[in-house]
């Protein structure tokens, strides 16, 4: 039942606002038409979320057990407390050939200054 392009998930909302534009127009004057106007959207929302259901059951990546996930989050947190570890020591050799650079050119700039 999907009329428009990409997943139903993306419909969701538009039928949403469909049920309630009906619901706001239809007011207390329910006519025989307006409430099967109403019906119609009421079941195609419904329709697009069983959709979005199954198309979300369907995705890749689901196959984790809980076992698994807490592995997959230890080796993921390693992994970043190793990348924090070699930023600070690059941030360290940055630093320190900052320094020495600067301490080089302090000296170069006092020997240029010094009368001879």
């Amino acid at each position: 039942m999907t009329t428009r392009s990409g997943s139903p998930c993306e419909q969701i909302v538009p039928k949403l606002i469909a049920v309630l534009e009906h619901t706001q127009v239809s007011g207390n004057n329910l006519t025989p038409q307006t409430t099967q106007a109403l019906l119609q959207a009421t079941n195609d929302y419904k329709n697009v979320l069983l959709q979005a259901k199954k198309y979300a059951a369907t995705l890749p990546g689901g196959e984790l057990n809980a076992e698994d996930q807490e592995e997959l989050i230890a080796m993921l947190e390693r992994l970043r407390d190793h990348k924090k570890s070699q930023l600070a020591e690059f941030s360290e050799r940055v630093s320190s050939m900052l320094s020495s650079a600067e301490s080089e050119r302090v000296e170069i700039d006092s020997t240029a200054s010094t009368p001879s």
